[in-house]
């Protein structure tokens, strides 16, 4: 697939970018999710620097990016204990039969 050429506007700026054509639907999500997020610090806070703001979107983001690694550590723990039970299941049956 090829390259695209896109405009997004976030925070009143317009931001020219080339992205894979299969990235696409993801990057406008993306962009969607942060003027929604600066939309929600402008209604909820008196802040009104769009800097600010940013910076507020970017710490929020982040945070759940850190959250979410947390999670996938620890489901792949669990995941890979179950796969150490089920091996040690297989091989006590091939040792009985």
């Amino acid at each position: 697939m090829g390259e695209l050429s896109i405009k997004l506007t976030i925070a009143n700026r317009v931001y020219p970018l080339s992205i894979k054509r299969s990235d696409e639907e993801n990057v406008r999500k993306a962009a969607k999710l942060i003027e929604n997020s600066i939309k929600d610090y402008e209604a909820n806070y008196s802040v009104r620097d769009k800097q600010d703001l940013l910076a507020m979107c970017a710490l929020q983001f982040a945070n759940q990016v850190v959250s979410d690694e947390g999670k996938f550590i620890l489901e792949d723990n669990s995941m890979e204990e179950k796969l150490i039970d089920l091996d040690q299941e297989i091989a006590d049956y091939l040792e009985n039969n």
